[in-house]
Parts: C-alpha cells; sequence; structure tokens
C-alpha cells in the first residue's frame, strides 16, 4: 500500500526545486514511516541539486529533521508509533562492517537505510537525500534512522541533531580525538563549528580557539566554551593560533567552513604532531594543493623520499659506529644533526631510523 504526501524534489541537475507528489509505501520489516514536524536546511541540500554528491536524479531533499513515528514494519522494536525522533544519517550496521568491529562505528562503512524506495507520481523512484528525504510531510526510513529525543523538545532544535550537532561534535571528539588538556582550534562558528565548540568543552579542551570573520558568531562561541576568539578578517588566522598555542599551532584544526582557503589555514595552523579535520563540507570535490615541505617539514621530507627509493645498501650510518671523517665514499650515506633551525629540533647521529 501506498499514500500520497507532499515533498521537495530535485528533478535535474542544477534545476529549480519543485513541490511534487509523491509516493510513500507502509513500511516495510525494519523500517520506520516518520511524519515531519521540522526540518533544517542544510548546504549539502544544495550540493545534491547541484549533483555534485550524486547522479541518482531526482532527489527527495532534506535530512536535518525531526518528526514523529506513523508507524513501524515487521521487526523494529527500536521506535514505536507516537514517538517523537530524531532523524540521523548515520545508522550504524552494528558490528557488520570493518569499522564498527573496531569500536569506531562514526565510520560505519554500512549504514541502514529503508529499503524500499519513495516515488513520483508517475513511479520513477527518488533518491532521499542522505537516505532520509525530510522535505516532506512524511518520510520512509529505516527504524534505525531514528533517535528517541524528549518529546518536550523543539522540532527545530532537536533536528540540529541529526546533521548540524552531530558532524561538529563528532569532528572534536570522535575524529579529531580531542581529550584533556588538549589545543583546539575551530575554523568558522555556524551551527557546526559551535558543536566543536562544545564537544571540545566537554571532552577537557584547555585552549579552545574559535576563527571566524562574525563578530556575534565569535561572542556566541565563547558562550559554548570557547577560550580564545579570532576575527579572520582582522588578523591572520595561523598566526593567531600559533602564537596562542605557544608557536606551535592547536593539537586539532576543525576547518567546519570547507573550502580550500579554510582548509589551507586550518592545514598550517596545526601543530605537525596535530590533526587536521574537515567537517561540515560546503564544497564536496574540494581539491587541495599543499607542497611536500609543507607535508613533513623542512629538512624532513627529503630524507623521507630519498630513504624510500634507497636500495639494499650495506655500511649505513648506525648508533654504534661513529661517522667516518672526510668525503662520501660511494654508497655511503650519513646524518648529521642539523644547526640550522630548518629542521626542528634535527637529527643525531644516534637518532632512531
Amino acid at each position: 500500500m501506498t499514500h500520497e504526501i507532499r515533498a521537495v524534489v530535485a528533478r535535474e541537475k542544477g534545476a529549480p526545486v519543485a513541490l511534487e507528489t509523491v509516493l510513500v509505501p507502509d513500511p516495510g520489516p525494519g523500517e520506520a514511516l516518520v511524519r515531519v514536524h521540522a526540518c533544517g536546511v542544510c548546504r549539502i541540500d544544495l550540493h545534491y541539486r547541484e549533483g555534485e554528491v550524486a547522479d541518482e536524479f531526482p532527489f527527495l531533499l532534506g535530512h536535518e529533521a525531526a518528526g514523529v513515528v506513523e508507524s513501524v514494519g515487521e521487526g523494529v522494536t527500536e521506535v514505536a508509533p507516537g514517538d517523537v525522533v530524531v532523524l540521523n544519517w548515520r545508522a550504524v550496521c552494528g558490528g557488520q562492517c570493518r569499522a564498527c568491529r573496531k569500536g569506531r562505528p562514526w565510520y560505519c562503512f554500512a549504514p541502514r537505510h529503508a529499503g524500499r524506495p519513495m516515488t513520483l507520481a508517475d513511479g520513477i523512484p527518488l533518491s532521499p537525500a542522505l537516505g532520509i528525504g525530510a522535505f516532506a510531510e512524511e518520510t520512509l526510513v529505516a527504524a534505525g534512522q531514528c533517535t528517541n529525543v524528549d518529546a518536550t523538545a523543539s522540532p527545530a532544535a532537536a533536528g540540529l541533531l541529526g546533521c548540524g550537532v552531530m558532524a561538529g561534535f563528532g569532528a572534536a571528539v570522535n575524529t579529531g580525538g580531542v581529550g584533556r588538556g588538549d589545543s583546539i582550534a575551530v575554523i568558522g562558528c555556524g551551527a557546526v563549528g559551535m558543536a566543536a565548540i562544545a564537544g571540545a568543552n566537554v571532552a577537557g579542551g584547555a585552549r579552545i580557539i574559535a576563527v571566524d570573520v562574525d563578530e556575534g558568531k565569535l561572542r556566541r562561541a565563547e558562550r559554548f566554551g570557547a577560550t580564545d576568539t579570532v576575527d579572520s578578517s582582522r588578523a591572520d588566522a595561523v598566526e593567531a593560533i600559533r602564537t596562542l598555542t605557544g608557536g606551535f599551532g592547536a593539537a586539532v584544526v576543525v576547518d567546519a567552513v570547507g573550502r580550500p582557503e579554510t582548509y589551507k589555514q586550518a592545514f598550517y595552523a596545526r601543530d605537525l604532531a596535530g590533526t587536521t579535520v574537515l567537517a561540515g563540507v560546503s564544497t564536496p570535490r574540494l581539491t587541495i594543493e599543499l607542497p611536500l615541505l609543507d607535508v613533513f617539514g623542512r629538512g624532513r621530507s627529503f630524507e623521507v623520499l630519498v630513504v624510500r627509493r634507497l636500495p639494499a645498501l650495506t655500511g649505513l650510518p648506525c648508533a654504534d659506529r661513529a661517522l667516518s671523517a672526510g668525503p662520501l665514499r660511494p654508497g655511503e650515506l650519513r646524518q648529521r644533526e642539523d644547526h640550522t633551525g630548518r629542521g626542528g629540533a634535527g637529527l643525531r647521529q644516534d637518532a632512531s631510523r
């Protein structure tokens, strides 16, 4: 059995979206039918319309939503009709994929979605954005995509948990691995960036640096736990972050904007032993060109490249053998300490190799 609803559909790449009649089947085994009460507008929906995420048109747009379960299919125990839920696109498989078996469900490679498609009135199947499709009166999802929330919660606020909050909080805590005493810089203080700041605060980050061009967002970031703010319209964000972290850069830098220029800032503002996390991407096909010296550090990249090409040679430098004096003999390699300051701490003769 199917019934008709109204929903926002993108039929063709780049074409205006339209409110269409959509046919929704009754929930099958493991599925739930949810009446949508609120759905946020996420930039990912624009990327779906522009064909930058996939080319499986037509798309049923919308994913950052909350609503009430109308009915459930056979075998569903997670939710029941009448439950107030947030819809989430990362409904983990629960141990079937390698990521979940490793205890990293946020990387799940087999997320669950509804098995049967919603269709246009003429029977053409729709591709729901992120497996949800919530710019609609109702949507059919896997029951595991429904997360129960307090029935008194505002649907507009609760819906943010399904995308913006999940992405930002996870970027800081799961992917970035921020822990007690760590420093973190968050570039971009929209919904995703604010969630990353809150996540770092919960995780015990000692120095939480918010970067944005909007003074209002920076003040709001302080309320979410930022210890320092940088107005990147007035100051060099990279230099400001380095100054605030003793010259080393932040242990974790989250780019919550997703543009080439902000990702470069995030990359250069990190500690060389730190992590850069790209979250809330606004440019899915992001291409970044970075010099190899910037990746490995001066005085180190050359060694790495050479070592990877070395044939099997005898007479390699050894910690318990003094370096010979005079010019190099054929096939001989030497290491020395770098006193120029360009290579960081440099290499001692007895350094690990």
